[in-house]
């Protein structure tokens, strides 16, 4: 099961990648969307297909170890308030603090991998501007080597605060809906049963 899990966090990463650099690029340089179609073709133009797909290791290494750590503390926070509550099943509140928890721990810690994601696909666009073809583009190493001379360990973890509040209100919600959605249909077919 986790060996299926990782290939379905691989195969949707790989798919959704594309999708990935054309918001980054959108959101850094306002492009009207002919503009972003111009701009893609002379991409692809210059470095192929697999430009598209620039930021991809450093956005693997940010999802992948996301989930492991979200589901992991999730479920060690949400035993222990269970305990501590002396809760059988989690309540709301009790999935919505895991997750919130959770959620910021996993963002915190992968996020210098998203700000090196950001710097590999924004770096297209100065070779754009050169008009120089990039396919000697810099690892995802190389480019956290880089932002750490530059700016220094913060450098690795700057937009911090609005991960956090996008993140942990993000991961809250979406588990304790699932948490009630899975409680309210389990007393459902309890009843259902009850009645057959």
């Amino acid at each position: 099961m986790k060996l299926n899990l990782f290939s379905f966090s691989v195969g949707s990463l790989t798919v959704v990648s594309p999708v990935e650099l054309i918001r980054t690029k959108m959101q850094a340089r306002r492009l009207s969307y002919k503009q972003l179609q111009i701009c893609i073709s002379n991409t692809i133009a210059k470095d192929g297909w697999f430009s598209l797909w620039r930021g991809w290791s450093a956005t693997a290494l940010r999802d992948v170890p996301f989930s492991a750590l979200y589901w992991y503390n999730y479920e060690r926070f949400k035993k222990k308030l269970c305990k501590k509550f002396d809760a059988r099943e989690p309540t709301f509140v009790i999935s919505f603090t895991s997750g919130a928890a959770a959620g910021s721990i996993a963002a915190a810690v992968t996020l210098p991998f998203d700000v090196v994601k950001t710097h590999r696909q924004t770096e297209i666009w100065s070779y754009e501007t050169l008009n120089v073809s990039q396919k000697g583009s810099k690892s995802t190493w190389t480019t956290m080597k880089r932002i750490f001379a530059e700016y220094g360990f913060t450098g690795l973890f700057a937009g911090i605060v609005p991960r956090l509040i996008k993140v942990a209100p993000a991961c809250a919600i979406m588990i304790s809906t699932y948490e009630y959605g899975k409680s309210f249909f389990r007393k459902l077919n309890k009843q259902k049963n009850h009645k057959d």
